[in-house]
């Protein structure tokens, strides 16, 4: 079964009035059938993965200090997820398609060409709220971020080659492997500073595997939005998914461990819900343009830049950012540029291999 249904039917629609398309022509259109029906240019995409990036940094820093105030990890990614969800829901009453959306999304898992597990991306979104309120305060925001990009990057390669997302499968080249290599090198590079200083191991692997977790996400979500035609549907379904979980455990946390004795009055702390409105709906758009692995390696130098900006400007706790953290940022920068840059220029190269 075709893994990208709408270019399907989109090409049968218009297949009396075509010729037939020699075996190059079939597998070229193939290989780029993830960008069929979007006008979004791949330069620009690849922009808005960078801001998406950076907004994911921003909302760790902001989820990470709620929980801090409060001192409970649980509540905080309630209200994050939460204020998302109501946010969503406002919107949805007053789009349209949106709203659409559900029904073909329901019809697509009653047809069974959309598994019904697909619809629980909220599952990896509120693991990786509850890592940030655990973790942040503790490694601080450049390197949580150092060990989500991490996972994105595994997962992303894991993803692209099993054809996950809904632009299909895409298969590993030099300057793929490259970038991750880079990206994993520099991973690896300030991670070991950092546990020089007694970073407790566990506190690294929760933002990884959170990082895994973001990467099929990321992927699932694009198919959602794919059937749905909506990425405001797409982006429902998955803050619902993580609140109702969220809220389950909260509940379990608070009956067995009390209930925070009260919330602050900032308010920017509050304003992790709207930010990841944004840049899960905008992941699930971008996921089909360029792929899992190429929206985690462009979220890299996104989030990146915007932690160790946020690190050095406004630190947490005493922990400061040393030269392996900057060293391994500026290497996972190159590693981007490598992956993603290269791949930008061969996109729409006929006869050669996607980068």
């Amino acid at each position: 079964m075709s893994q990208n249904p709408e270019t399907d039917d989109a090409a049968a629609a218009h297949s009396s009035n075509r010729p037939a398309a020699s075996a190059p022509d079939a597998r070229s259109a193939h290989r780029h059938a993830d960008t069929a029906g979007t006008r979004l240019p791949l330069w620009l995409a690849i922009a808005f993965a960078l801001g998406c990036g950076a907004l994911t940094a921003l909302q760790s820093r902001i989820n990470g200090e709620l929980a801090r105030a409060i001192d409970d990890a649980y509540t905080a990614a309630v209200i994050s997820f939460g204020s998302g969800l109501v946010i969503l829901l406002v919107v949805l009453t007053m789009w349209r398609p949106g709203r659409r959306g559900f029904a073909a999304m329901a019809a697509a898992v009653r047809d069974r060409t959309l598994p019904w597990w697909m619809l629980l991306g909220g599952l990896a979104g509120a693991w990786f709220v509850l890592t940030q309120g655990f973790s942040v305060g503790v490694v601080g925001v450049a390197l949580f971020t150092v060990a989500i990009v991490a996972g994105q990057t595994l997962g992303g390669i894991v993803f692209d080659l099993v054809g996950l997302g809904p632009g299909g499968r895409r298969p590993l080249t030099v300057p793929r492997i490259a970038g991750a290599a880079l990206a994993l090198a520099a991973i690896s590079w300030t991670v070991w500073a950092q546990l020089e200083r007694d970073v407790p191991l566990v506190v690294m692997l929760l933002p990884f595997v959170a990082g895994v977790g973001g990467a099929w996400q990321q992927a699932v979500n694009g198919r959602v939005r794919g059937v749905a035609s909506s990425a405001l549907t797409a982006t429902v379904v998955n803050f619902a998914v993580g609140t109702a979980a969220l809220v389950a455990a909260m509940l379990v946390h608070g009956l067995s461990a009390g209930w925070p004795d009260a919330l602050p009055g900032d308010a920017w702390l509050y304003t992790g819900g709207a930010i990841g409105c944004i840049f899960i709906a905008g992941q699930a758009v971008l996921v089909r343009i360029v792929g899992v692995l190429v929206l985690a390696l462009c979220g890299v130098a996104g989030q990146l830049t915007a932690a160790l900006s946020l690190d050095l400007l406004v630190p947490t706790g005493e922990r400061g950012v040393d030269p392996a953290t900057i060293g391994g940022t500026v290497l996972a920068l190159v590693a981007v540029v490598i992956a993603s840059l290269r791949w930008t220029r061969n996109r729409h190269a006929p006869g050669l291999p996607e980068a």
